[in-house]
């Protein structure tokens, strides 16, 4: 690792500046499992989140955390020496107490496609073998690296992403998992919202009449756009597609797969158009 790229890890993940083996990792998200395992800690958790599915043998893990918060009490007597939080889903009054009783807590807040192979690194400092997240981090930022020479971007491609159906969300430029899709080329529909996920209406997205409408859940997307066909370019050249949504929406190693997936859409599109 380059001293360059090791400063900025410090700068992002300042606890790793002090980074030692752990015997007892709990995650508090299910990409955070994720990353775990592909850093070389996967033996060392006792409990994770729920919905923590990959690898399968997440599944078996005590769960001390879910959409509504923490379970203080348990995480506590399980005594661990590392907890890895998500700012993003995890109360920060909740980590805070974790903090108060001495516990130590890492954050790993994911922004970027680069961010996902520094993760890997950060957490490879706790690791028995920190080659392995090491190596991870390079195999990831090698597939990202043959992805953008195979798929030459030269027509930008309109996009929506549905988010939730009820109620009707998307996400903005600078939030996950847009550099997904800008990465294939797609230029958000919603891109300069003033909201990071914003809810819109039926009659906004028509109004913006997008080449492709993407979702996790190809019928609920078709049957709630179908009836505007007229209206819609999306509908009319039957480009709504579906995305495996923990590709998507989980930063992880498997997010090449999501990005993979929607450049092969977008070179459909492209050359449909030519």
């Amino acid at each position: 690792m380059s001293f360059l790229r090791l400063m900025l890890i410090l700068i992002i993940f300042p606890t790793s500046l002090s980074a030692a083996p752990v015997e007892r990792v709990i995650s508090l998200a299910p990409h955070i499992t994720e990353l775990v395992y592909a850093a070389g800690l996967g033996d060392k958790l006792v409990a994770v989140s729920e919905h923590s599915d990959y690898p399968p043998q997440a599944r078996k893990i005590e769960t001390v955390a879910n959409h509504q918060g923490l379970k203080l009490e348990r995480i506590i007597t399980l005594k661990p020496d590392l907890v890895i939080a998500w700012p993003g889903g995890n109360p920060a009054k909740e980590l805070d107490k974790l903090k108060a009783f001495n516990i130590n807590v890492l954050a790993i807040n994911i922004r970027s496609l680069d961010d996902i192979a520094q993760s890997l690194e950060a957490l490879s400092q706790y690791a028995p073998d920190p080659d392995i997240g090491l190596q991870a981090a390079t195999d990831f930022r090698q597939q990202l690296s043959k992805l953008k020479q195979q798929y030459q971007i030269t027509i930008p491609i309109r996009y929506f992403y549905q988010l939730s159906d009820q109620p009707l969300m998307t996400v903005a430029k600078s939030q996950w998992p847009s550099e997904v899709f800008s990465f294939c080329g797609g230029v958000n529909v919603f891109e300069n919202s003033s909201v990071p996920y914003p809810q819109v209406g039926q009659e906004q997205v028509i109004l913006k009449n997008p080449d492709v409408i993407f979702s996790s859940q190809y019928s609920s997307a078709l049957s709630l756009w179908s009836k505007w066909e007229p209206q819609m370019t999306a509908i009319q050249n039957h480009h709504v597609w579906s995305i495996n949504s923990d590709w998507l929406s989980r930063p992880t190693p498997r997010t090449i797969k999501a990005i993979n997936q929607v450049c092969m859409y977008f070179e459909t599109l492209r050359k449909h158009t030519s």
